[in-house]
């Protein structure tokens, strides 16, 4: 499984918007920037897919920022995933060897059923899980 550097910095910025669900309190780019030395410039791009895709809201002004639209337990690494590099790969990859090989076959459907599991992971671990997994290894990570 790859993953892209801007999809780990949008999950990232998710778990500190995930942070401060129900505070009222928008997160600032700069802060969530400085914290886990992410680009600013890189995180405005990805916030702005995040909200487009109906995961973060803007709030304007000097005091403003952004912040998780849904609760976090509705916010699954998946649809982050989704929003940020489009759907998930289906493990549909092309062959090298003829398409009416039958070892190519084989494979191919291997690397679906593989994606399907992968696909079905993400989707059932939300921003919710991954703060209390923080939590339980002592929070160091996410503390405001």
């Amino acid at each position: 499984m790859r993953i892209s550097a801007k999809t780990e910095y949008a999950c990232i910025a998710m778990l500190e918007l995930a942070l401060q669900y129900g505070t009222k309190e928008p997160v600032q780019i700069r802060k969530i920037a400085e914290r886990h030395e992410v680009p600013a410039r890189f995180l405005v791009q990805i916030l702005l897919q995040l909200k487009a895709a109906g995961l973060v809201t803007s709030v304007r002004g000097a005091a403003g920022g952004y912040q998780l639209a849904p609760p976090p337990d509705k916010v699954s690494l998946g649809a982050i995933m989704d929003a940020i590099d489009g759907l998930l790969d289906d493990g549909g990859k092309q062959s090298s060897a003829s398409p009416d090989s039958s070892a190519a076959k084989i494979l191919a459907q291997t690397w679906k059923e593989v994606a399907a599991v992968e696909r079905k992971m993400l989707e059932g671990i939300t921003l919710a899980d991954l703060l209390e997994r923080s939590a339980q290894q002592g929070g160091q990570m996410y503390h405001i």
